[in-house]
């Protein structure tokens, strides 16, 4: 039986996932957080098109949060340096950042 390691696999090299606990949209709705990294991809739903997971501190806390709202997804390629702040809100059912 072979161990991963007599592969010599080098996992520095690897895309590392984002880090933190999971929260709900819903509870950073019109609160002031970090924006650190994002990730783009496939959502788990079919014909849900993609899906953003941002990776954010808020309060001290790092967090993540995952949502297929097109005007975020828009909106976070174009930023062009992280860090930065923001407030995600709702307005006509759309997430935005502000």
């Amino acid at each position: 039986m072979y161990k991963f390691s007599d592969f010599g696999i080098d996992t520095n090299t690897m895309t590392k996932g984002l880090q933190g606990d999971k929260i709900k949209t819903d509870r950073i709705l019109n609160r002031e957080i970090v924006v650190e990294t994002y990730k783009l991809g496939p959502s788990n739903f079919e014909g849900k098109g993609d899906r953003l997971d941002l990776q954010f501190t808020m309060n001290g806390t790092r967090h993540i949060v995952f949502t297929s709202g097109k005007a975020l997804i828009d909106a976070i390629q174009k930023v062009p340096k992280f860090p930065f702040t923001t407030t995600i809100i709702k307005e006509n059912d759309y997430l935005k950042f502000t």
